[in-house]
């Protein structure tokens, strides 16, 4: 893995060599783990003059799902408490010879920025912008590993539940019992806050549990996802609970399957982002859910979950080969409930079989 951390700077390297900068500081955690392997806490990367640097504001500690430096690297800890590394890291880029510094402008606090400019008068802060995030999106296969692990684990934490007596349990505990079981199947941790809801809070999106109990006739959807090796997948089911769903659920999930079947099958590379996002929601615009309808079909996932690009109206650009993204569709009636079904998938040619699907639970309507 140490090649692959080298050539992830090094291209990093080339796009501020392009832009006016020899040096960059990393200091949004997902992006320092992209290129170092590992993110202790409140630590930062410097693409420095000569060679790279770890800043860490104490001693590094072993903790779970946490990665490790890349061997390559070379590792700094701030010798005293309450040391900022980024502002350490700008008096290394001064005594290095640097008279510029490209940041992430869009991480760094006014504060922070002010204490670096006062600790290096004359470095040149510059913005780096979001060039790293832009070389997260189309992950390689170790990557794209990780990912298929992560949906494995939340297949299985998702498929045991549905094996349980459901009826009478809370929503609270329905989720902490999926956590729970997200642990035992090997994940680091959770991806996100796990969602369940139930009767007439299902079908919403990032619902927060409840004590509502689940009772015969409600529809139930869970949304839930794993991190492994500090990559995070998600995947979101609605199922009925009693014997025979009633007429109007049979037709609402029908035709969010269908939505979500059309943004599924357009995920080929070229295809625009918005045009995903359209496939899926003209079948539930036409059918009269515009006002129902959230904000986006689906978004990329990796280090974090909430990545690029953004599956929605009005998102430019345009879909590569090996980006890994969620198709999301649903519909939520106030006072019914109503249903989402989330995939996690990765973009790929119509030659390697289209789209890969990484979270294959079930998507029948079941009764449970």
């Amino acid at each position: 893995m140490s090649e692959v951390y080298a050539a992830r700077r090094e291209r990093l390297r080339e796009r501020c060599t392009a832009g006016g900068s020899a040096t960059a500081l990393v200091t949004r955690p997902a992006n320092v783990r992209y290129l170092a392997g590992a993110a202790p806490r409140g630590a930062v990367l410097l693409l420095g003059r000569g060679e790279d640097l770890l800043l860490c504001a104490g001693p590094l500690a072993d903790e779970a799902g946490a990665g490790r430096p890349d061997e390559a690297l070379r590792v700094q800890a701030l010798s005293g408490p309450g040391g900022d590394p980024a502002v350490a890291a700008a008096d290394v880029a001064t005594a290095q010879g640097a008279d510029s510094l490209a940041v992430e402008e869009h991480h760094l606090t006014v504060t922070r920025h002010r204490a670096m400019g006062s600790v290096a008068p004359r470095l040149r802060l510059s913005d780096l912008g979001a060039a790293v995030e832009q070389l997260r999106v189309i992950k390689d296969e170790e990557e794209i590993s990780c990912l298929r692990v992560g949906a494995e684990i939340a297949d299985q934490a998702l498929g045991e539940l549905l094996e349980s007596i459901l009826v009478g349990r809370t929503e609270r505990h329905l989720v902490l019992e999926l956590e729970r079981r997200l642990v035992d199947h090997g994940a680091d941790g959770l991806a996100f806050a796990t969602s369940v809801g139930t009767g007439p809070n299902s079908g919403r999106c990032g619902h927060r549990p409840t004590d509502r109990r689940v009772e015969e006739g409600d529809f139930l959807s869970v949304c839930l996802g794993a991190t492994y090796r500090g990559y995070r997948c998600e995947v979101g089911r609605t199922f009925v609970i009693g014997t025979s769903p009633a007429d109007w659920q049979i037709a609402l999930y029908d035709l969010v399957f269908a939505a979500q079947r059309a943004g599924r099958e357009a995920l080929v590379p070229g295809v625009a982002y918005r045009d995903v996002d359209r496939a899926a929601r003209q079948v539930l615009d036409s059918a009269g859910y515009a006002e129902a309808l959230p904000t986006l079909t689906g978004h990329g996932v990796g280090l974090e979950i909430d990545e690029d690009p953004q599956l929605a109206p009005a998102a430019m650009g345009k879909l590569d080969a090996c980006v890994p993204v969620t198709v999301e569709p649903g519909v939520h009636l106030p006072g019914r409930g109503g249903v989402r079904i989330d995939d996690t998938l990765v973009v790929r040619p119509e030659a390697d079989g289209g789209p890969e699907l990484l979270t294959i639970t079930t998507k029948e309507l079941l009764a449970l």
